[in-house]
């Protein structure tokens, strides 16, 4: 059992079958805003280690999708700037535990670091939105659009 630091978009989906995967595994769960903390650069980098930019970035914000924001067309100082300035750009969750900082919830990677429930790191995808392309996105608790 785990003491974890859980940075989401309120009112997320995905986050929410997240942190249910890490309560079933006994994880104790500090869950924050994604949006409302004041990331600094150097702080918002350590979530990243060594994933490229373009892993950075959530796919499904509203201006990665239309096209205005092209993570693969940015250096890291850049995006970071970028990040910093529009957290809702930032691919999620952040999960900080034991030490470790992580973006993304990749389910063998997480069950390998601090476990999950017997049979939650099968081979589904809960880090994609599942909201068809064509809706408006989830709504935002806590600031609008």
């Amino acid at each position: 059992m785990a003491d974890v630091i859980f940075y989401e978009k309120p009112g997320c989906a995905s986050n929410a079958r997240q942190k249910l995967l890490l309560e079933k595994a006994g994880h104790r769960l500090e869950v924050r805003s994604l949006l409302q903390e004041v990331w600094t650069s150097e702080t918002l980098r350590s979530y990243f280690g060594e994933l490229p930019v373009t892993e950075w970035f959530n796919k499904a914000a509203p201006r990665v999708k239309s096209g205005e924001v092209d993570p693969a067309r940015l250096g890291a100082d850049e995006a970071i700037a970028l990040l910093v300035a529009d957290p809702i750009l930032i691919r999620r969750p952040l999960i900080e535990a034991e030490g470790r900082r992580v973006v993304g919830f990749d389910q063998s990677a997480i069950d390998a670091w601090i476990g999950l429930a017997e049979g939650a790191a099968e081979a589904r995808d809960l880090e994609t939105c599942r909201r068809p392309a064509a809706a408006s996105p989830c709504p935002d608790k806590e600031r609008p659009e």
